[in-house]
């Protein structure tokens, strides 16, 4: 009987370990300014996902669009593709950057061009 209530109180206090966690990792997230997460992905001219968010066709692979203004971070939730981000018009530039196909991040320096690929 003391083996099946210890069982009982440990997977408690694990599920509340849990929840806790979870909500501690969740807040700093929020507390930055980043809009929740959605599937696809968005493109944002300010840093935090802050700004008009421009929504990307993940089914258009390969293409390469220029932006009207410069983003400055990004976030995809798709699982299957991901994106080449550059800082220069016409997919072009010295560096170009890299998301995962889950990701919520700042660029390292402006973005003017991007692409989707498979991830």
């Amino acid at each position: 009987m003391s083996t099946s209530k210890t069982i009982r109180r440990g997977s408690a206090a694990a599920a509340t370990a849990v929840a806790a966690l979870i909500t501690l990792g969740a807040g700093p997230a929020q507390a930055a300014g980043w809009p929740p997460l959605q599937p696809g992905a968005h493109l944002y001219p300010g840093t935090t996902g802050s700004g008009t968010a421009t929504t990307v066709d993940l089914a258009d692979l390969g293409t390469c669009h220029t932006l009207p203004t410069p983003v400055r971070s990004v976030q995809v939730a798709t699982g299957s593709t991901s994106m080449v981000l550059y800082p220069a018009p016409a997919c072009t530039g010295p560096v170009p950057w890299a998301t995962g196909s889950l990701a919520r991040s700042n660029t390292p320096w402006p973005m003017l061009s991007y692409r989707v690929v498979p991830a």
